[in-house]
């Protein structure tokens, strides 16, 4: 009976520590998404033709996503001036691939970004019932923002004081590069690099080898948005979908 026992108590601890380290397996640690490329600026007209499915009121906080919820918790950043919001994402849906965000005249107002290079960084932030909504600019500033958030319970940081003008950088050499895929060998990459040269016109691909082991294939540069526009679109067009912009 003893030896019964024994057995049954091994064979429980057993089925629990596999459980546990089932369990342990399923909980993957949630990546939080983010992004860096150029931000569509909200328009009526956008709206009317197609552009973006979902309206927006200009004269306050509002963002469009296409893969976040709504109610995300987001940090929009404008790395031209180091401005930022913390805000949430207020409707789910549709527009151009070659855009990572819809937001509102008043965020681009708030990031003083360029309207001709609206160019943004975006990250998903933890959720949490106490938001902070952040942001470089005046209490009033920021005060809209805290009236705008759909949240339990905002608290306003007024960050004005806290502004480094060293952190501030210089923009104005900086071009922008789309980037393609990333490979492990430097033949795979020339390999599509050439057939994307045979299905669109440009002068602009190149390989960069980031490591032993990592080879960037790439366009550009490009000094602005304009110009990158045709060759983003020409490659989305080609089936590339999860197309990066970045700058240096």
């Amino acid at each position: 009976m003893n030896q019964m026992k024994i057995y049954i108590s091994i064979l429980l601890i057993f089925l629990i520590t596999g459980c546990v380290t089932q369990n342990t397996k399923l909980k993957k640690e949630k990546i939080f998404y983010s992004s860096s490329g150029f931000a569509l600026i909200y328009s009526d007209m956008d709206y009317k033709n197609g552009t973006v499915n979902r309206k927006l009121s200009n004269e306050s906080i509002g963002t469009i996503h296409s893969i976040l919820k709504v109610y995300t918790p987001i940090k929009i950043i404008n790395p031209e001036n180091s401005k930022f919001i913390e805000t949430k994402v207020t409707k789910k849906g549709n527009y151009s691939n070659i855009f990572n965000i819809v937001l509102t005249n008043e965020i681009a107002d708030i990031l003083q970004l360029d309207k001709d290079n609206p160019y943004v960084e975006v990250f998903e932030i933890k959720k949490n019932k106490k938001f902070v909504a952040k942001e470089t600019n005046t209490f009033d500033e920021e005060r809209r923002v805290a009236q705008s958030a759909p949240v339990d319970e905002v608290k306003v940081d007024d960050l004005s004081q806290n502004k480094n003008t060293k952190d501030k950088k210089n923009t104005k050499n900086k071009e922008y590069f789309i980037n393609i895929n990333d490979f492990y060998y430097f033949d795979s990459a020339n390999n599509l690099k050439i057939e994307i040269s045979k299905n669109i016109v440009t002068k602009n691909l190149f390989i960069e080898k980031i490591n032993d082991n990592k080879y960037r294939l790439y366009a550009g540069p490009f000094k602005n948005f304009s110009s990158l526009k045709s060759t983003y679109i020409s490659l989305n067009n080609l089936g590339f979908d999860d197309l990066n912009i970045y700058k240096k």
